[in-house]
């Protein structure tokens, strides 16, 4: 049987939380990582949504594939399904992404859907870093997952001018209020 990859671009990309083979950093093309899907459930609610990673159309994006072996194969999907498909806003999808090492190989990911209610692409800065000040959800403050996507990509050598750029301005905000 072939190898079994996913590829996690924010939170996954530290914090798996399901067994692994081999972990590389990974490059998928053709899709970005974007704070782009309203979370009413982990980093927001109902009435204060919070903004979460999603992975748009366009560019490319440099997280971190994990070899997983055909033993764990079927728990670790249905794990990945109970906790990126809460919503339905993101799409299951096999996609082939580029290994630190070389190789390339097929792998499990999430996509945004743009049809989804919860999509929220074209977001200005200002508003991201507003909503994200604000929002927190059943895993805590919206603000500390964004600050600490930031730091963990930092910690692998993976900028992201965007994320900065929101963190940037949510200190602005903060500073700015009394």
């Amino acid at each position: 049987m072939d190898d079994f990859w996913v590829f996690g671009y924010g939170s996954l990309m530290w914090n798996p939380g399901f067994p692994f083979e081999e972990r590389q950093q990974a490059r998928l093309y053709g899709y970005r990582r974007s704070l782009c899907i309203r979370s009413n459930v982990y980093r927001g609610t109902d009435e204060n949504p919070g903004l979460v990673l999603g992975l748009e159309r366009g560019g490319s994006c440099l997280g971190v594939a994990f070899r997983v072996s055909n033993a764990d194969r079927e728990p670790v999907v249905d794990y990945l399904r109970e906790r990126e498909l809460v919503s339905n806003v993101y799409k299951e999808r096999v996609l082939s992404v580029g290994l630190s090492d070389g190789r390339r190989q097929m792998a499990l990911t999430y996509v945004a859907d743009c049809k989804h209610p919860q999509y929220i692409g074209d977001l200005a800065l200002e508003d991201a870093a507003t909503i994200v000040r604000h929002a927190s959800g059943r895993s805590g403050p919206n603000v500390d997952y964004v600050f600490n996507t930031v730091e963990h990509l930092k910690d692998m050598g993976i900028r992201d001018a965007l994320l900065e750029r929101v963190v940037s301005n949510v200190k602005a905000q903060s500073a700015a209020v009394p």
